[in-house]
This record gives C-alpha cells, sequence and structure tokens, in this order.
C-alpha cells in the first residue's frame, strides 16, 4: 500500500468564497447512530477515525441535520475536541433539513445547529434537498440573514438541479454573496451531473460541486465483488442498492483493480482520485469511513496521481454501466 505519512494537502477554494478544502473532506452521515443504513461506529472509532482524518492532512468534515438530529453533529464535535484542534484550523459543513418546513424554520434552528458543533463554528451551511414549502429565492434570503448576523459564514445547497442552483446563486448575488457549492450525488457509476446540466452549470456559475456516495456504498472498493457473502451483512437499503449493481460493475472493477495494482494502493484511492481530477479542481468529495482502514483510503486518494490514460480509461469503462 501507499506510504502513510502526514502531507500537506494543496487546497481549493469553495466556488468564490475564501473557504478552503482539501479535495476531500470526511462525509459523516455513517456517524448518526442509523442501523438502518450504515452500521454506525462507536463514539470510540469515531474519535480514531476523525484524528486519522486529521492526521492525514484532511481538513473539513460534512454532516447534517438529518443524520441523526444533531447526532452526527455532536459526535464529529466531540472527536474533534479531542484531537485538540481549534475552530480556525478546520472547515465545518452542516445542513439544514427542509422536509415539511418553511424558510422561516432556517432561522427558527440553527441556534440547534451551533450548538450541536459548538466550539466549532459553521463554515458552510447548506440547504440539504429542494424540498421546503418555500421557494428557493426564500430559502436564500433565510440563509443570508444567517451570513449577516455571524452564525454562518457561507451557503451552499444539495441536490439542486441546474435550474435551482441558478436561481439560488442569483438571489445570493443580490446579497453580494456567492453560492459556494452543491453536494450531490456523483461518482463512477452514478454520473448524472455530466448529463443533468449541473456540472455544467457549476463550471459556468464557479460553484464547487461536492460529490456525496463517491465510492457507490462501498461498491467501488471491489470488497463485494470479491465476497458477495458480505451484501448479506449489509443494512436493508444499502443491501438492495449494492446487490443489484454487481454484475454490472465487473468490468468497471477490474479496471480499477488493473489501476490500482500499477499505483500499489487501494481501490477506493483509484475511484477517489478519479472523482475529485477528471474535471480539474471543481470537485470535491466526501466519502465516509466506518473504520480507521477506510479513513487511511481516503487520505491516499488525494496523492494519487493517475495518468491521463488512466483517467481516460476509467471513464470510458464506466460510461458502460447502466
Amino acid at each position: 500500500m501507499m506510504k502513510r505519512v502526514p502531507v500537506n494537502i494543496e487546497k481549493r477554494y469553495l466556488g468564490k468564497t475564501d473557504l478552503q478544502a482539501t479535495p476531500i473532506g470526511l462525509g459523516c452521515w455513517q456517524f448518526s447512530g442509523n442501523r438502518s443504513y450504515w452500521n454506525s461506529p462507536p463514539q470510540q472509532e469515531v474519535d480514531k477515525i476523525v484524528k486519522i482524518t486529521l492526521d492525514g492532512g484532511i481538513n473539513w468534515f460534512d454532516t447534517a441535520e438529518f443524520y441523526g438530529r444533531g447526532v452526527s453533529e455532536r459526535a464529529l464535535a466531540s472527536a474533534l475536541c479531542k484531537t485538540g484542534i481549534v475552530n480556525h484550523d478546520v472547515v465545518i459543513a452542516t445542513k439544514w433539513f427542509p422536509f415539511f418546513r418553511t424558510s422561516g424554520n432556517i432561522q427558527h434552528t440553527i441556534d440547534k445547529r451551533i450548538s450541536c458543533l459548538s466550539p466549532y463554528e459553521i463554515d458552510l451551511y447548506q440547504i440539504h434537498m429542494p424540498y421546503s414549502f418555500s421557494s428557493v429565492e426564500a430559502q436564500m434570503n433565510a440563509m443570508a440573514s444567517l451570513v449577516r448576523e455571524g452564525k454562518i459564514k457561507h451557503i451552499g445547497v444539495s441536490n439542486f438541479s441546474a435550474a435551482q442552483m441558478r436561481r439560488a446563486h442569483a438571489v445570493l448575488a443580490k446579497h453580494g454573496l456567492p453560492l459556494a457549492s452543491n453536494q450531490v450525488w456523483f461518482n463512477l457509476v452514478h454520473r448524472n451531473p455530466e448529463k443533468n446540466g449541473v456540472l455544467e452549470a457549476a463550471k459556468e456559475l464557479n460553484i464547487s460541486i461536492i460529490a456525496y456516495t463517491p465510492l457507490a456504498q462501498g461498491l467501488l472498493t471491489g470488497k463485494f465483488h470479491k465476497n458477495p457473502e458480505l451484501i448479506k451483512k449489509l443494512p436493508f437499503a444499502r443491501r438492495i442498492q449494492v446487490g443489484r449493481k454487481i454484475e454490472k460493475t465487473r468490468n468497471l472493477i477490474n479496471k480499477l483493480e488493473n489501476i490500482a495494482g500499477a499505483h500499489n494502493c487501494s481501490l477506493s484511492a483509484v475511484a477517489l482520485s478519479w472523482i475529485i481530477n477528471f474535471h480539474g479542481d471543481i470537485v470535491l468529495a466526501i466519502p465516509g469511513a466506518t473504520k480507521t482502514e477506510q479513513a487511511q483510503q481516503n487520505i491516499d486518494a488525494q496523492t494519487l496521481k493517475l495518468t491521463p490514460q488512466e483517467m481516460a480509461d476509467l471513464d470510458e469503462v464506466s460510461r458502460s454501466v447502466k
């Protein structure tokens, strides 16, 4: 495997903001205590994962209100405190849950988000999904108010279409604020942002794309192809998603294995390196980790440099996955 030493990772600006993040952050949904989708690790393991992540040069973490109604946020803040890292040396992103709510709830619930993440400030606050009872415009106006009040630093969205991104960008521009990012489902198996206009709009407006589930629920690690019995141990929702893609992705996994062998690294590192580099520096990724070795593979991806031919080969093979 790749030599594991702490490195200084070159950071990228999120959109037109002054917020600098490493190409890979740590997604923290798995810290929510949710057993129906993730086998959530205990706090002691969370502490280890967060420490390894920081020691490896990754500087940001993405969580959400939806991830256990504050459970993930509190677990993250607790783990960060134990490392001794101070507020301004780490980037924290979280999200407002919009279902059955209006934009007024953004102001009503922000103090709870601040409390759960204390003593760490919210660097990036995102609308989790475009399903509020209020318009995009109303939501962006509410988020802009939080920036003015100093309760959050920057604004992002998640799962927004290209049209919704443009509307959000236009409203924030009237406040003199940029839309930093759109967090979307994007990996070598699921490449819809390239087809539905989201990536194109992001490039045009200088909005960063944050790729969630960049390893396709673990499918791109190759472990389920080598040992299909592992699928039976997954929580039900993930079992269905992973199981139906095994045969369809076998050629892609073979290509990942060949490239990983050439670089003496994991399949995960190859898949992550592709997603954060294929489109330049506009895409960042937030793989999760329930084990320390997975956290290390996330770190390895940031220093792995695929050749142009390897990038093109992965592009070609992945396009055949249906």
